[in-house]
């Protein structure tokens, strides 16, 4: 059987290393029992860390958890998905879409996994991916009905 593999987003990373951010319980308990495998995008690393700046230790911490390997980190920079980003960018601009979310939506379609921990509920209950897609919002809707 398949490991089941979890997309994660900026707002958990930074909920789970910001004990003041009013998502870090949510966090810290929805990812505590989760079994797989973690794969983000270099987008949100870097987003991650430029908001993980302006707490003590915040980007410290990340760059620990990251050096554990527990998440997988996917380069996002490559010219044809850079511009394969624009695009959906273009396309969720009333949502909207930034650059990591666009990274993320890609690394669905490619990997195709539905499977995401994020605090974006606006934008991943509407974004799509291979056509029509939906994610499944592993923190707020719960693991019992993963695969």
């Amino acid at each position: 059987m398949k490991p089941v593999l979890y997309l994660v987003d900026t707002g958990a990373l930074i909920a789970l290393f910001d004990r003041k951010d009013p998502a870090h319980p949510l966090i810290r308990h929805g990812w505590a029992p989760l079994i797989g495998r973690f794969i983000t995008t270099g987008a949100v690393i870097t987003e991650a860390l430029h908001f993980l700046q302006a707490i003590p230790g915040g980007a410290e911490a990340l760059a620990a958890f990251l050096r554990q390997g527990l998440v997988v980190i996917d380069d996002a920079f490559e010219q044809s998905r850079i511009d394969a980003a624009v695009g959906l960018m273009a396309r969720y601009r009333d949502i909207p879409m930034d650059f990591a979310d666009a990274t993320l939506v890609l690394l669905a379609e490619r990997l195709s996994t539905p499977n995401i921990l994020t605090l974006d509920e606006r934008g991943f209950r509407t974004f799509r991916f291979s056509g029509k897609r939906s994610f499944r919002l592993v923190l707020q809707d719960g693991s019992s009905n993963l695969p």
